[in-house]
């Protein structure tokens, strides 16, 4: 990882485009490469002793918590699942016992246990002193009171997410502006890369199984 680097500032010469993809090219440099293996390798032992993993996020990071299941389960044969995807027992939790708990109560009635893991995607990791991703924290609470891993791809500086992680993976901030989309954009990154990892990765996906034209 090449933490000494400091943030590019943005070029005034330079397109939004440019400037975008530059900056992502930064992130890609400086993102924690080691903790990505060792997130891989966490995961690969979660498979092996049956565990499930629960992924957790709100807003872009929710919908990038539902296509990460599916890309764990189809192509890892990781037993995963998010509370996102059932959007009338979120709303009816949400409506009926406050926005705080919903992750909370949801990992209780899913018996979450020591064998299992809790996978965070989120801008932030949860800060509840400023009252952001309350659910996230509370959620984390519920995890830790259970003996799961925890574990986590998030921005700035990790929130409660990386002060009570297991392997958590911070996106570096390279522009304080654009904090959101790169953090966003590279939970897809890593993983879609931790995915098509050799310790995890069972089968092919439909195109590169397919044989060339």
């Amino acid at each position: 990882m090449r933490s000494n680097l400091l943030p590019r500032m943005p070029d005034a010469t330079m397109s939004h485009s440019e400037t975008y993809f530059r900056q992502a090219a930064d992130v890609a440099n400086r993102i924690d490469h080691a903790a990505v293996e060792r997130l891989a390798l966490r995961l690969a032992q979660l498979r092996e002793r049956g565990g499930r993993l629960f992924l957790l996020g709100v807003g872009g990071s929710a919908a990038n918590c539902s296509h990460a299941v599916n890309d764990f389960r189809k192509l890892c044969g990781i037993e995963a699942y998010s509370p996102v995807d059932n959007v009338a027992e979120l709303t009816a939790r949400t409506n009926d016992e406050g926005w705080d708990t919903v992750f909370a109560a949801w990992l209780r009635v899913s018996r979450a246990g020591p064998k299992d893991a809790v996978l965070v995607f989120s801008v932030g990791g949860g800060d509840a002193e400023r009252n952001v991703s309350r659910n996230i924290v509370c959620g984390l609470d519920e995890a830790k009171a259970r003996g799961l891993e925890i574990y986590g791809v998030v921005g700035r500086n990790g929130g409660y997410t990386k002060q009570v992680g297991d392997e958590v993976i911070v996106v570096p901030t390279v522009d304080a502006a654009a904090v959101t989309p790169h953090t966003e954009a590279f939970q897809a990154v890593v993983w879609h890369g931790l995915v098509s990892h050799p310790a995890l990765k069972l089968r092919p996906n439909k195109w590169e199984g397919m044989s060339r034209p």
